[in-house]
């Protein structure tokens, strides 16, 4: 059978020209460093690369949420830690200001040192997170929440949270709004004691302390008054009903809804006293400051023992409210310490699924160097061998042997 000179040239050049194909092939991948250079090449891994590649930027990108969220919480925790460490001042305020050597120029200087922890709360509660977002402001972040004005400090903002998705299944708050801050207590806050505002007498009341939380009466609010010598404990119902009466003696427990006050002093007929659960006796710390600083501006001097008993009865009710609040913001930072720690954890668990990950995609599309090598050697030596017959046959002619 012969072979024409044209068939014997095509076939030797597009001999050649596959083999160098597959030479170049195997450059390309060992300059990319991966098996497969087209999806064609490997549909499969292709497809397999395809999705753990999504799944490696989806945990990057929740790994990016994660990071703006803990400076969220870091923001907000710093903020929490000054309000309670100006708050614990401000209790300790309320001691010195029970001092009875106090003049009315020390107990107006106490007010002064008041006001300005009050004006501090106030920038406290109004931090924002450097980009003009205030931190407590619910869903209103572009404006200050808390603003003076006539009647107190009022709270602009709103309840919203707003939630960052940390994860596939997982939103998290990053702020707390001012009103559950500032403006709450706890469900586990005790009762709140305070003094009617007409008050004439020089009745004292101490803590109130439950004796029996099973009562029928337990969890309303009363209100104590005073005439004739007896006392008459009523619920603030409608209508309200009585809880106990009896004389007035100095010291001597007063029982009723499973609580128990003493009283100290002379109660005035008509005078009254409120013990209502937290909740309804106030919880806006920045109301109770107001009021405190207010009773410390007032003069003692020429009152006698009614105005020596207001101020008592007033520093009795500040400290349980500013307890109260102090104790909230505790909470709340407890809740975002909690937080931050779940952030933690989901971060460390990212991290070693990013690793698993990583390496399930270098399996799957990662060329092997030495493998690679060894067939480019191979397809370049072929190739040579290849040119250098088709140069020797080439050459063969007849007249070389005549």
């Amino acid at each position: 059978m012969r072979i024409s000179t044209q068939s014997f040239y095509a076939q030797s050049q597009s001999a050649m020209g596959s083999q160098q194909q597959k030479l170049f092939r195997v450059q390309q991948q060992l300059a990319a460093g991966t098996k497969f250079l087209t999806p064609a090449d490997d549909p499969v891994a292709a497809a397999r690369a395809l999705g753990v590649s999504q799944s490696m930027a989806e945990s990057a990108q929740y790994t990016s949420s994660r990071s703006r969220a803990m400076l969220s919480l870091s923001q907000e925790e710093t903020a929490l830690k000054s309000a309670t460490s100006i708050m614990q001042n401000m209790k300790t305020l309320a001691v010195q200001a029970g001092n009875g050597t106090l003049s009315d120029a020390d107990r107006a200087s106490l007010a002064t040192t008041l006001q300005s922890n009050l004006d501090q709360l106030v920038n406290v509660a109004n931090a924002d997170d450097g980009n003009g977002q205030f931190l407590f402001a619910g869903f209103k972040s572009a404006n200050p929440p808390f603003v003076k004005d006539a009647g107190g400090i009022q709270y602009m903002g709103d309840q919203g949270q707003r939630l960052m998705q940390i994860d596939v299944s997982r939103q998290m708050s990053t702020t707390d709004d001012g009103r559950s801050v500032f403006q709450s207590v706890q469900g586990g806050a005790g009762y709140v004691a305070s003094a009617g505002a007409g008050n004439t007498g020089s009745g004292v009341f101490g803590s109130v302390g439950l004796t029996d939380a099973t009562a029928a009466n337990y969890g309303k609010d009363f209100s104590i008054s005073f005439s004739g010598g007896n006392y008459t404990v009523s619920t603030k119902d409608t209508p309200p009903v009585v809880a106990a009466t009896g004389p007035y003696v100095a010291d001597a427990p007063i029982s009723f809804g499973g609580l128990q006050i003493k009283m100290s002093g002379a109660p005035a007929d008509g005078d009254t006293f409120d013990v209502s659960t937290a909740r309804n006796a106030g919880t806006d710390v920045f109301a109770a400051i107001g009021e405190m600083i207010a009773v410390l501006k007032k003069p003692l001097a020429g009152g006698g023992d009614a105005a020596h008993a207001e101020l008592l009865n007033a520093l009795s009710t500040f400290n349980v409210k500013i307890t109260n609040a102090h104790d909230n913001v505790l909470t709340v930072i407890s809740s975002v310490g909690s937080r931050m720690n779940e952030l933690d954890a989901l971060d460390t668990g990212a991290s070693a699924r990013f690793l698993v990950d990583k390496a399930h995609l270098s399996e799957i599309e990662d060329l092997d160097p030495a493998a690679a090598i060894s067939e480019y050697l191979q397809r370049e030596t072929s190739l040579k061998a290849t040119q250098q017959t088709f140069a020797r046959l080439h050459s063969i002619a007849l007249f070389n042997y005549l």
